[in-house]
This record gives C-alpha cells, sequence and structure tokens, in this order.
C-alpha cells in the first residue's frame, strides 16, 4: 500500500475536484496521509489565478520534494496547464497533469509508477536495449500530460467527480460547470480551465442524492462560472442563436436552466439547504429571484462579484456592467429577500486606477453595505490582456489602497452580524473549537454568519435554533439555544 499526501491550493472547484481524486486512490487501495507525513506521493492541486499563486505553488512542490527526495511529486491543474514550459524545467515535479486529465489521475499516476519501475529495473540491469523506453525517456525524469488540444468537454462526461457522501462533512459542494467564456482582461483562468461546459442535471441530482443519503444537510453548487450554467446546452439545442449574437436571449436561458436545478435539488429528500457560489450580476432579474425565494431551502447569501465601483475601470476590466446596474440587482435581491447576507470581490491598484477612480470605489462600497468583501491587490498576470496594460500602479499605493478596504470590511462585516444581537437565529452545526477556555460547537446561519452554542448542548450536523445574546469573538456570535 503506497500513502499518498493530498494538498489544494486555490478554488471550492479545485477542492472538490481534489476530494473526488482523493477518494478513487483509496478504492485503488492508496492510504492518504497528512501532507506534512513522510509520504511516497506528494499531489498538489495547483492554482494560477496571481503570481502569488504560482508562487505558492511552486513552493508546496517543492516542499514536498525536500520531505521526501524519493516520493513521486505530482503537479495537478492550473499552474501546470498555463505554465507546461516552466514545470517541465522543473526538478521538483515528477508528473504533470493539466486541468484536461484530472480525472484520470488514478490511472495516469499507475502508468507513471509502473514506467518508473521499468526505468529503475533497467539503470540497475545496466541495460537500455530491451525495447521498453528509448533513451529520450530514460533521461527525462518528468513525464507532462496535459495535451491542451483534447476536447474539455471530456473533463465532466460521466457525471464529472460524482462526489460519494464521507460521513465527515454537514455541508458538500457540488461542481455544476467548468470553464469561463468572460475573458475579463486581468484573468487567466479561462485560459487555464477552458471554455464553459456544465453537468447534465440528472448527474448532479445523483450527487445530491447520494450525498443527502450519507448525512450531508447542506449543499454549496460551486464552478468557474455557474451564472453559465447550461449555455453549452442551449449552443447544442439552439445552434443558430449564439451567432446571432442574442445576448439578452442567452443570458435569460442560462438563468432558467441554473433555477431549476436549483429547483429540483431543493426538492432532494434530506436536503435543507442549497446555497449558491459566486454569481455575476447580469442573472440577477426579479423572475430570478423571486424564483430563489419561492425555495426555502435557498440561503439568502448571494456573492455577486464586482471587482471595482468605477465605471471607468469596469470597463478596462472587459466586465459586462455599470456600478448603477449592479447597486440595482443588489437592492433588487434586498426587495425580495429580508436581510441578505450580499458578499463580493475587489481588485484594488488595476492598471489606470487613479487615485479618483479608487475613491469612487470605496464611496460605492460604503453604498453597498457589503456583510463580506474580498480585497485582492492586482497581480500582473502573464498572457492577459491587463499585463500589458500602460499605468500600472505602483506596490505601495496598492498596499495602501487594500488596507484602507480592508479596514472598511471588517467594519462593515461587524455591522451585520451586529444586527443579529437579540435576535432569533438558526445554525447547522459543525465541528467543535475552544474558545475563552471553554467548548463551543461552531455552525453557520443561512446567510453564512457564524455562531457557536455551548458544545454540551448541541451534536455535530444539527439545526440548532436560539437567540443571539452577543459577540463570543469579533467573527463569532454566542446563541443560546431554545431548549
Amino acid at each position: 500500500m503506497k500513502s499518498v499526501a493530498l494538498h489544494n491550493l486555490g478554488c471550492k472547484v479545485n477542492a472538490y475536484e481534489l476530494e473526488a481524486i482523493g477518494q478513487k486512490l483509496q478504492e485503488k487501495g492508496y492510504q492518504i496521509v497528512p501532507f506534512d507525513d513522510i509520504a511516497d506521493i506528494y499531489i498538489v492541486n495547483t492554482c494560477t489565478v496571481t503570481n502569488i499563486a504560482d508562487r505558492k505553488s511552486r513552493q508546496m512542490l517543492h516542499r514536498a520534494k525536500r520531505r521526501n527526495p524519493d516520493a513521486v511529486v505530482v503537479a495537478l491543474g492550473c499552474y501546470v496547464q498555463t505554465g507546461k514550459e516552466e514545470a517541465l524545467l522543473d526538478g521538483s515535479i515528477d508528473l504533470a497533469v493539466g486541468n484536461n486529465r484530472k480525472k484520470e489521475l488514478p490511472e495516469l499516476l499507475e502508468e507513471f509508477l509502473r514506467k518508473r519501475d521499468v526505468l529503475r529495473e533497467m539503470e540497475a540491469g545496466g541495460s537500455e536495449k530491451d525495447g521498453l523506453v528509448d533513451q529520450k525517456t530514460l533521461n527525462r525524469r518528468s513525464v507532462i500530460d496535459i495535451d491542451r488540444e483534447q476536447e474539455y468537454e471530456e473533463m465532466l462526461s460521466e457525471g464529472g467527480a460524482d462526489m460519494k457522501p464521507s460521513g465527515e462533512h454537514t455541508r458538500a459542494y457540488i461542481k455544476i460547470q467548468d470553464g469561463c467564456n468572460q475573458f475579463c482582461s486581468y484573468c487567466i483562468i479561462p485560459f487555464a480551465r477552458g471554455r464553459v461546459r456544465s453537468r447534465r442535471p440528472e448527474d448532479v441530482l445523483r450527487e445530491v442524492r447520494r450525498l443527502a443519503a450519507g448525512g450531508c444537510r447542506e449543499v454549496v453548487l460551486t464552478g468557474i462560472h455557474i451564472s453559465s450554467y447550461g449555455m453549452d446546452f442551449i449552443q447544442k439545442t439552439d445552434g443558430d442563436y449564439l451567432e446571432s449574437g442574442s445576448d439578452l436571449r442567452q443570458t435569460a436561458q442560462k438563468r432558467q436552466y441554473l433555477l431549476n436545478l436549483v429547483r429540483e435539488i431543493a426538492g432532494t429528500e434530506g436536503i435543507e439547504r442549497v446555497r449558491l457560489g459566486s454569481l455575476e450580476p447580469r442573472i440577477i432579474t426579479r423572475e430570478f429571484a423571486e424564483g430563489l425565494a419561492a425555495l426555502p431551502q435557498v440561503c439568502p447569501h448571494f456573492h455577486l462579484s464586482l471587482q471595482s465601483g468605477c465605471d471607468a475601470t469596469l470597463k478596462r476590466m472587459n466586465r459586462h456592467y455599470t456600478a448603477e446596474e449592479y447597486y440595482e440587482k443588489v437592492r433588487l435581491l434586498r426587495e425580495v429577500f429580508e436581510n441578505p447576507a450580499i458578499t463580493t470581490d475587489v481588485i484594488v491598484g488595476f492598471p489606470g486606477e487613479t487615485e479618483e477612480e479608487f475613491e469612487t470605489t470605496a464611496a460605492f462600497l460604503e453604498k453597498v453595505h457589503f456583510f463580506e468583501m474580498h480585497v485582492f491587490k492586482y497581480s500582473v498576470r502573464k498572457g492577459t490582456v491587463a499585463a500589458s496594460m500602460k499605468d500600472q500602479v505602483p506596490e505601495q499605493v496598492k498596499n495602501e489602497r487594500s488596507a484602507r478596504l480592508i479596514e472598511m470590511e471588517q467594519r462593515l462585516s461587524r455591522e451585520y452580524r451586529a444586527q443579529y444581537i437579540g435576535k432569533e437565529i438558526t445554525v447547522l452545526t459543525e465541528d467543535c473549537a475552544q474558545l475563552a477556555e471553554e467548548s463551543w460547537r461552531l455552525g453557520h446561519t443561512q446567510t453564512y454568519v457564524k455562531a457557536a452554542v455551548p458544545a454540551a448542548l448541541a451534536g455535530r450536523n444539527e439545526l440548532i435554533t436560539g437567540c443571539v445574546t452577543g459577540f463570543l469573538t469579533d467573527e463569532i456570535l454566542r446563541l443560546e439555544p431554545v431548549l
């Protein structure tokens, strides 16, 4: 039995895919061990969304090889997909597999191990003439299996990862699509993940039913761009339409595909909550919002990607909405849902962002009054349009702007949480933690606000209702259960 250590970098989609790979490896007899252990095989699921992500990917690969120089180190995913040449030169990598072959990793790994054993036998015997491998293969330490030309659709055929219940999670992530067609000027992901491919509803529902049967009560729909769910269904069933340039029709059909999927999942026995991953603002219409609001299982927690509150910056980013259009979508959600949690992403220091543009963004963020904001400093990403833009913002200016928005985020987030003090809420309980020298059971509300109850009063994977009495920590509310 060979031991395998797994490490994930990046998004929830990456985490979902690596968990599925781990399950397949266990089924084949591999033993999964912590990444800090001495393992026979290390698998790093890499990220390439920023230059920092690239650096972290390399660091983890090098750390694995230092931990056990004899181990097989596998680089997996986006960093490999966009940096094949760099990966070829990295002596820490033994096997590199791109996104389009991820689901084949167990088989590719076994093939690599067989070849390695043959090479070692030949080296030990001093023979290279038995025809099994040529001299070029013998001299190559790394095997690169990326083949970017392969059809990306194969990644989601036969039901995608089809996650099995582990019994360890109250919440499960369900990958419903992969790829992105947006091509924002700062983003490398369409090149790393390819075009939009959607999982068939019947495949998603089969996975949801299996997870529910295993005790999972909440599912989170995730993907690279879930607002595009069903776009490829439209292409196949209405071939003339995309060429017609009917963007409104395209958006309307995507909304309907996603809404129908959410309805089916919400109707699955055992599923108490359905949470949506990141959405683009354009998908929010009254029909869509009211359709979601009619389903009590849908969590009123919406991550609407913003990136900037300044129209000029949004245009340079190749985002397809204005700040005012974005605000209208937020107002619509707040009209249809009672006090929904609205979260977002913001990039500071995008090329050409003037002080005036930044101030416009800061004022807009205050106006929207988000629950949470993920603030990122713009990072030059080779291969993107923004990388060659003029007027790159100095790093010191990025740091100052980032610090200011992070301070704002902390204030706005606490204000949103404070609204719950004195009110009754329900949390889905998860793990225990030691806080203030006591044992607490942590959980989340439908709006993804974290709260805690005394561990003695709640088990795991329970829906607990109680009154919020105050803050336990800066980010965790204290909940007094209704007994």
